[in-house]
């Protein structure tokens, strides 16, 4: 039996379009997207949109997420206040290869400002191609979770 890989997408204003784009993307490539960002420009709040991805991921009804806004920084903020959430902000494919691999992030966050949709969609790729490798790297992790053993 085949699990059904299930993404949360999301979004502010300024990342609307490279949203969609990602949102095709991520589904050519076998995911199940559910889409909850804004579908008009109107001036919108990060930290909901981010908060609101984070509670599908960490409620299990998504394995991962995929949050954007001008520059990633604060909607990764807030989806991070959400217990049992590990997002970071790339703008590169080693560190989203690496945030996934060492870090058992569950969400990414990009900047619809700083990277265009070619790199963006790269980026993606990166992070949903990779694995946690477990090992010296869970105690690490445990570690962020609060156990500071």
């Amino acid at each position: 039996m085949t699990m059904i890989k299930r993404l949360v997408l999301s979004s502010d204003h300024a990342a609307i379009e490279l949203r969609r784009v990602i949102a095709d993307h991520v589904a050519n490539l076998g995911w199940d997207v559910v889409d909850i960002g804004p579908t008009t420009s109107e001036s919108t709040h990060y930290p909901k949109h981010g908060q609101a991805a984070a509670l599908r991921v960490a409620s299990g009804d998504c394995q991962l997420g995929i949050i954007l806004c001008g520059t990633g920084q604060g909607i990764m903020m807030a989806a991070n206040k959400v217990v049992g959430i590990r997002c970071g902000v790339c703008s590169d494919t080693f560190s989203a290869r690496m945030i996934r691999a060492h870090n058992d992030a569950n969400m990414l966050a990009i900047g619809a400002r700083v990277v265009g949709a070619g790199l963006a969609l790269d980026i993606v790729e990166a992070f949903l191609a990779a694995t946690f490798e477990g090992g010296r790297h869970a105690t690490r992790v445990d570690m962020i979770g609060g156990s500071q053993d």
